[in-house]
């Protein structure tokens, strides 16, 4: 392979552009477009990269859409279930959707308006399902087609909807509203009938009040032209429909929350405020049948029971073989201030109380029959919790709960960061799957989860993925996401390698956060070693080995000194510069080397080398899987708290992991458990620092505002501002997919309160950490759910002096690789690269033993290696592709069991790969670096360290994150911008394939949870208890269709249960009631226009989107229908062929009963 012919062509010549496009790489001597171009620029004689390297990737393999989402419905308000599709639907505060069936069938859907949800009801067994919002509309949702969508939506425009109820198999749907009147809206047109039940003419003409809002509507489940309407004041009425008139009212003097009627329709049950539920007789309306305060103390004086709370729902289900149920939410007494939220089943005489973790927001009993005139028979009470979903079975006495197969737990402890790896070894999601299934519960109900609704299918989609969320209370869950599902795979907990907090000890005075100190920051993870790595929110990082045997073992730990000192005035020599590639960086010299220090707790109030935590020094029992190999903490120096952790990174086949922070860097041997190198990042530089800094004196007590500073400055002060970045703090450290990620955190987007952990406590020091606006980061600690979603930690102040913004330098972004550390060297090495909050990026050489024989007993030796790289901005992420453009992985030791019985033995081989994909083993002459920073992306040939590619992402905001992924067996660049954008780049020559203007960060949950991952696909947090993924591959765009699920599937309704000759004739004459004869436009008339508006939806059948317009879109339409109508014709045959069989069966039966009796006389019957 011959070496790209670049010559100093344009030694210390800078062009720009404020096209912000790629450029530098192609002939003539072209300045990178809006960028400076290094030194040594371009030559148009030799070939160029682009003739060299042929990259496939075009615009057309891009498009973005959601794909899924996962987790609990954030903050829900509603709930419903249809009995025969077997699906549940969540409706929720911000106007979301979610319809979940069997296991793999989770859909999700928005109301374009983003009102709260606050009714939901299906067309049972239609595939329908109509929404009330609380902007006082109702939507009709198509849910025939896998993305289910709005066909009718009605706005009422005078009246505020609070109760709505649709009888089994009718088309009206019967509305009530705030002012006491009931509406009735055709569900197949969506208009409102003339047909109004006005409140005057529901009550007696001589009661003087209104009768509050509208809270129940029911028909008799005896005679359906008879319409219950409860009133929130304590009316009841049954309306009789075709007569327009009350039947009946009952008055009660608490207010009603709710009314479920007895199958036979003959008594009807009321919750009310006072903890009472009434039982009323049609028979006898003026007075309750029956009173009871199930929680209330019974007085001695035989006085009424003591009030309770609000009972704020009951349900009263029959059983054909024993009492029936009465199941309630609330009504627990007053004195009782510490009682939990609580749902009561009364079954008999027997009362059970089961307590939740939760409010309840909603439940619903699942009976056997969808049909209300039957025996009920219920076998399952759904909860809707304010963070959770349980399901009880109601057919065993101590009534277990169901097992909860949806991933709705995401939220057990706030995520505090993710990772997501796509095509990973397939050998993972089993080998997890098998040690944390051995940490199963026990005690569930042993019967089949109920929800078993939808078809789920598998997709062409087959490569393993593999998600990762870190959580504020240390925990941290690997989850099996392969083919958009996701399911819980293996739980580890962090906290169990440090001791327990005792409070009011004296040494614990040496936390640096309140709250959460375990919440993980940072995780690595090396999916073919099976090494992984975390980083605490105080300042320690454990690394952890994979093993499937039990043991019993000391945790070793080790104690760094990280510190900022300036000591001497630092002023380069102009003569010893060297002619470095760069005019604003010269070569370094190593200054010193400190490895960890003995730990030293001085008396006095002065903290010195103490950590955070401690860690447990008695042996430990570690079970299988991920088992602790050595945890490493940051002390305090000088009463100076330790700083968090930036950037991780770890590599199994040199046995080395890597931190940084503000102050400076460390690389720990964890295989020799010693430290090699801990500096701070001046003292990487030597003595040729870019930036010339003056001494800073100690000032330990200097306390910044918690303002935020906008940034309003010009644009050179601007990039001034975020050049000089004391600190580009990192959430989501390192990734370790073979696109070696590196997630920086959210940037200043609102004026944020600071977190508790920031404030001052007694004696404690404050932070010395000046943080720039560029370079945000998340809080983890803090105490309430909202401020843990949305708080930063250690804001930058106005106050902030220059002499703390110059001279803090924080390490933000690390990668171990093969490659080459200096400008002539003839062959790859280890190396580490280093990249800064000020845009510097520094080659460290990793001189390595030579044999694996000595890996154990000689030394690792650590050096600057002359090397710097600069960039605009905070360094995000490194990548390597060899010559031919492919992405080169760091090298990784194949995993083997720490502690396999069968090779005991010390002597056995580490098996390391030092070159992945194995064709990049001849590395030719030459490879490429690309690095990415918050501002601009750049490509480097290597040896030559030629700047070939520049690209300015964005001069007007900032990256949060930047991932180098594979997509269709090529590579390309991946970039999640502050305002919004998500922009993919070509690698190596940089060109723009995709920018679109998709998400914007309204909260720094996303920011501080986005990555990017291979095979096009990306998540984020998009509420505190939801991952959502996406894709921004046009193939799985595509695809789509083909791996969601399926909502609708074809179900038989069951048939009503024959009701007896006597029944029909005394029951009631329910069967003959015509709805439409009574509701149409015929005999009603029309509803004022002004009432409510009828909108049209959006979303009709999928296959008509393409072709909406023309004659496609009818053929189709036409198509559709007819395909219906053939469906329906099908089912009419189906019917008649069984009514005809019965009337035979029956014409049979009538011969033998007159053959028996045809000579018998009268009195002989």
């Amino acid at each position: 392979m011959k070496k790209f012919n670049f010559r100093k062509v344009l030694d210390g010549l800078t062009a720009s552009s404020p096209s912000g496009s790629s450029g530098g790489g192609s002939g003539g001597g072209s300045g990178a477009g809006g960028s400076s171009m290094h030194p040594g620029g371009t030559a148009g004689a030799a070939g160029t990269p682009r003739d060299e390297i042929q990259e496939t990737l075009t615009s057309d393999y891009f498009q973005i859409c959601k794909t899924v989402r996962h987790g609990f419905p954030y903050l829900p308000t509603a709930l419903a279930f249809d009995p025969v599709q077997k699906i549940l639907a969540i409706g929720t505060r911000t106007g979301a959707i979610r319809i979940l069936g069997r296991p793999g069938v989770d859909c999700y859907c928005q109301h374009e308006s983003g009102a709260a949800v606050l009714q939901l009801q299906f067309l049972i067994n239609e595939g329908a399902l109509v929404s009330a919002s609380a902007d006082d509309a109702l939507h009709l949702w198509n849910l025939r087609q896998k993305r289910p969508a709005i066909l009718h939506s009605l706005k009422f425009n005078r009246e505020r909807i609070t109760y709505c109820h649709l009888p089994f198999q009718s088309k009206w749907l019967y509305v009530g509203t705030e002012r006491g009147n009931t509406h009735i809206v055709n569900i197949e047109s969506f208009i409102l009938s003339g047909y109004v039940i006005m409140w005057n003419k529901a009550i007696e003409l001589s009661t003087k009040t209104h009768p509050g809002p509208v809270v129940h509507l029911s028909d008799s489940p005896r005679d359906e032209g008879k319409l219950l309407i409860g009133y929130e004041n304590g009316t009841v009425v049954l309306w009789d429909l075709r007569s327009k008139r009350a039947d009946l009212r009952a008055y009660y003097d608490e207010a009603i929350h709710s009314v479920a009627w007895h199958h036979e329709g003959k008594q009807f049950m009321c919750s009310h405020s006072d903890g009472s539920l009434t039982l009323w007789n049609l028979k006898s309306p003026n007075r309750p049948f029956q009173t009871t305060i199930p929680h209330g103390k019974i007085q001695r004086d035989g006085k009424k029971p003591e009030s309770c709370k609000p009972i704020l729902k009951v349900e009263y289900k029959t059983c054909k073989s024993s009492e029936p149920f009465v199941i309630f939410s609330g009504g627990l007494s007053y004195d009782k201030a510490c009682r939990r939220p609580s749902l009561t089943i009364m079954h008999g005489k027997a009362i059970t109380v089961l307590e939740m973790d939760h409010p309840i927001v909603d439940f619903l009993t699942l009976c056997e029959t969808p049909y209300p005139n039957e025996f009920q028979e219920p076998y399952a009470v759904v909860v809707l919790l304010e963070k959770d979903l349980i399901v009880v079975d109601l057919t065993q006495s101590n009534f277990p709960i169901f097992e909860n197969p949806y991933p709705i737990d995401i939220h057990e402890s706030p995520v505090t960061c993710t990772e997501y790896f796509a095509d990973c070894p397939p050998d993972l999601i089993p080998v997890l799957y098998s040690v944390g299934a051995k940490h199963k519960k026990q005690g569930y109900s042993n019967k089949e989860w109920p929800i078993s609704g939808g078809a789920w299918n598998l997709g062409a989609q087959t490569y393993p993925e593999i998600i990762i969320t870190g959580h504020a209370d240390g925990s941290v869950k690997f989850w099996d996401a392969s083919a958009i599902t996701l399911q819980m795979l293996y739980k580890l907990k962090t906290s169990k390698v440090f001791e327990k907090q005792k409070t009011g000890e004296g040494k614990a005075t040496a936390e640096i956060v309140e709250e959460d100190p375990f919440a993980v920051q940072m995780m690595y993870w090396c999916p073919e070693s099976r090494i992984f790595c975390v980083a605490g929110v105080s300042a320690y990082v454990i690394v952890y080995r994979f093993s499937k045997h039990e043991v019993n073992t000391e945790i070793s730990s080790l104690e760094v000194r990280l510190q900022y000192e300036v000591e001497d005035i630092i002023t380069p020599e102009p003569e010893i510069i060297p002619p470095f590639p760069d005019a604003s960086s010269q070569l370094p010299s190593l200054k010193s080397l400190s490895g960890s220090t003995n730990t030293v707790a001085c008396e006095g109030t002065m903290k010195d080398s103490i950590p955070c935590l401690s860690v447990k020094t008695r042996p430990v029992r570690m079970p299988p899987g991920y088992q602790a190999d050595l945890v490493i903490q940051l002390v305090w120096v000088d009463g100076e708290p330790p700083q968090q952790i930036t950037s991780l990174a770890v590599n199994s086949a040199y046995g080395l992991v890597a931190f940084g922070n503000c102050n400076g860097l460390a690389v720990v041997d964890f295989m020799q458990k010693t430290v090699l190198l801990s500096m701070g990042t001046l003292d990487l530089y030597g003595s040729s620092d870019p930036y010339q800094r003056q001494p800073r004196s100690p000032r330990k007590s200097k306390q910044f505002a918690a303002g935020l500073t906008e940034l309003s400055d010009s644009p050179v002060s601007l990039e001034l501002e975020r050049c000089k970045s004391p600190t580009s703090d990192h959430v989501n450290g390192h990734c370790t997919s073979p696109t070696s990620q590196s997630c920086s955190s959210g940037k200043r987007l609102s004026s944020a309160d600071v977190s508790k952990a920031n404030r001052r406590g007694p004696g404690r020091p404050p932070f010395r950490k000046a943080q720039s606006a560029a370079c945000m980061e998340i809080s983890l600690p803090v105490t309430t759910e909202e401020n843990r979603e949305n708080s930063f930690s250690r804001s930058r102040s106005s106050s902030v002096s220059s002499i703390d913004r110059d001279s803090k330098e924080a390490i933000t972004a690390l990668y171990f690789m093969e490659s080459f550390a200096r400008k002539n060297d003839s062959a790859v090495s280890s190396c580490l690269w280093v990249g800064t909050g000020l845009g510097m990026v520094l080659i460290l050489s990793l001189n390595l033993p030579a044999s694996d024989d000595l890996r154990q007993s000689e030394p690792v030796m650590v050096s600057p290696s002359g090397t710097v790289l600069t960039l605009k901005g905070p360094v995000l992420t490194f990548a390597c592709l060899d010559c031919m453009g492919t992405l080169t992985h760091p090298p990784y030791e194949v995993w083997r069991d720490p502690h396999s019985a069968d090779d005991g033995e010390k002597t056995r081989k580490r098996k390391l790969v030092m070159h992945s994909p194995s064709s990049s083993q001849d590395m030719g002459d030459h490879q490429f670096a690309v690095i990415c920073s918050e501002k601009q992306a750049k490509v480097f040939s290597l040896p030559s360290q030629t700047c070939l590619y520049v690209h300015n992402i964005t001069e007007t905001s900032f990256l949060l994150r930047a991932d180098v992924v594979t997509l269709c067996n090529s590579v390309c660049l991946a970039c999640f911008c502050a305002n919004g954008h998500i922009m993919t780049l070509s690698l190596p020559s940089l060109r723009p394939l995709l920018d679109i203007n998709y998400l914007p960060v309204t909260d720094m949950r996303i920011a501080r949870t986005f990555c990017f991952t291979n095979e096009g696909q990306a998540l984020y947090l998009s509420s505190p208890t939801e991952i959502q993924r996406l894709t921004y591959s046009q193939e799985m765009c595509d695809n789509l269709q083909d791996m969601l699920g399926d909502l609708f599937t074809p179900v038989e309704t069951p048939e009503a249960q024959n009701r007896g000759f006597l029944k029909g004739l005394f029951g009631g004459s329910g069967q003959a009631f015509d709805r439409e004869e009574l509701f149409g436009e015929a005999t009603a008339g029309k509803a004022s226009r002004s009432l409510a508006q009828h909108i049209p939806g959006s979303g009709g059948i999928e296959g008509v989107r393409g072709a909406a317009g023309g004659v496609i879109g009818d053929l189709t339409r036409a198509r559709i229908a007819l395909d219906e109508r053939g469906q329906k014709l099908g089912e009419l045959d189906e019917r008649t062929a069984s009514m005809m069989a019965s009337a035979e069966a029956f014409s049979k039966h009538a011969h033998e009963v007159m053959l028996k009796y045809k000579d018998k006389k009268w009195y002989q019957f």
